[in-house]
């Protein structure tokens, strides 16, 4: 069955940096575009990043545009989001996500998700 698994979540000080990975597996990940979302304590589910099945393109929110980098290792069936200058707003859990699409259609965002990883999270504190 399709399964992602997300890694790499943690306790990171404010200026820090985490990578979050997500293994993928049941689907020929070639085929998908990926996206990052977080949801913070409290509050409703954000889109970070996605990026196309072949990693060609690449899209950020704002806030982690010049912070944050989404990447893929297509031969690993992994996304990867390296997150740096962290800061404190940046504490969520973070969710891994398939697009029923091969490319990261922005205008349809989150909708274009058919599966969702367990989360993994990310702490920003001193």
């Amino acid at each position: 069955q399709v399964q992602l698994v997300e890694s790499g979540g943690g306790l990171a000080e404010p200026g820090g940096s985490l990578r979050l990975s997500c293994a993928a597996s049941g689907f020929t990940f070639s085929n998908y575009a990926m996206s990052w979302a977080r949801q913070a304590p409290g509050k409703g589910l954000e889109w970070v990043s996605g990026i196309d099945s072949d990693g060609s393109d690449k899209y950020y929110t704002d806030s982690v545009k010049l912070r944050d980098t989404i990447s893929r290792d297509n031969a690993k069936n992994t996304v990867y989001l390296q997150m740096n200058s962290l800061k404190p707003e940046d504490t969520a859990v973070y969710y891994c996500a398939k697009s029923r699409f091969s490319r990261w259609i922005m205008t349809i965002g989150l909708n274009a998700v058919d599966t969702w990883g367990q989360g993994t999270l990310v702490t920003v504190s001193s």
